[in-house]
């Protein structure tokens, strides 16, 4: 029986201009993959190839972080996009971050949606396929990163993209699979033991309690830690130390 493994991931990249975001830096050595904005949502082309190369410094392994064109909201606002808007919108995107890889020496290993992109996604075909096309045609071994259960992966395996599922540490769950709305009280797991033994929980059973309080299966692939709030780094180090304590090893994705 092979040991299980799990990949650590989490969105970095997000500073724009004077303002910093996020504790980046602190957070790399305890990561294996990063989900790097691209300047739509946030970040900006100084923060992109700054972040590129501490990833690849850090032996991190890179993903574009694609959303709406949104920064006031931070790109969690839903847009009445097309999918024909959101294909161009996703390629623009990777394809800005990809030449920062390019310049830096380093692969450009997947890509996750950001957001309200993610969310609408995960359960609209249209732009879940908008989205794999896009990827598929500048690259087709980039591996989608995408909610476990959600239209995402179906239209990655459609499409013949690698996908990889993707759960949350520190988000609520409806019981379709879908995040709750951040919008709703409960959306976030705010009690740092509870988030951990969530985490445990999915990546040995594959199941998860959602707000209903039904259990409901997931196939945890790839883990997301947010690094954007004050207790980040404690946050990301106790759960890898659970995830390590309990015979579930740190690995990157890959095809």
């Amino acid at each position: 029986m092979q040991p299980k493994t799990i990949d650590l991931n989490c969105d970095l990249g997000e500073s724009y201009g004077a303002y910093t975001i996020g504790l980046d830096h602190a957070v790399l050595p305890f990561i294996t993959s990063a989900n790097v904005a691209c300047g739509y949502h946030a970040g900006d082309p100084l923060v992109m190839e700054a972040t590129v190369r501490a990833c690849k410094a850090a032996g991190v392994h890179i993903g574009a972080h694609p959303g709406f064109p949104d920064l006031i909201g931070f790109g969690r606002r839903n847009l009445a996009a097309s999918p024909q808007e959101v294909k161009a919108y996703v390629q623009y995107q990777v394809g800005a971050l990809q030449s920062f890889c390019k310049a830096a020496r380093v692969p450009l290993c997947h890509v996750k949606p950001h957001g309200a992109l993610y969310n609408m996604a995960a359960k609209d075909i249209a732009l879940a396929s908008a989205i794999c096309e896009a990827i598929a045609e500048i690259d087709g071994s980039i591996i989608l990163l995408a909610l476990s259960g959600s239209k995402m992966i179906e239209a990655a395996q459609a499409t013949g993209l690698p996908c990889a599922r993707e759960v949350f540490a520190d988000r609520a769950y409806e019981e379709d699979g879908s995040l709750v709305a951040r919008s709703k009280p409960g959306a976030m797991i705010t009690d740092e033991a509870e988030a951990i033994a969530r985490v445990v929980g999915m990546a040995q059973n594959g199941r998860v309690r959602a707000v209903t309080g039904k259990e409901i299966p997931l196939q945890p692939e790839s883990v997301c830690v947010h690094g954007d709030n004050s207790h980040a780094l404690a946050f990301v180090q106790k759960i890898r130390r659970a995830l390590e304590a309990n015979a579930i090893a740190l690995q990157a994705m890959h095809v």
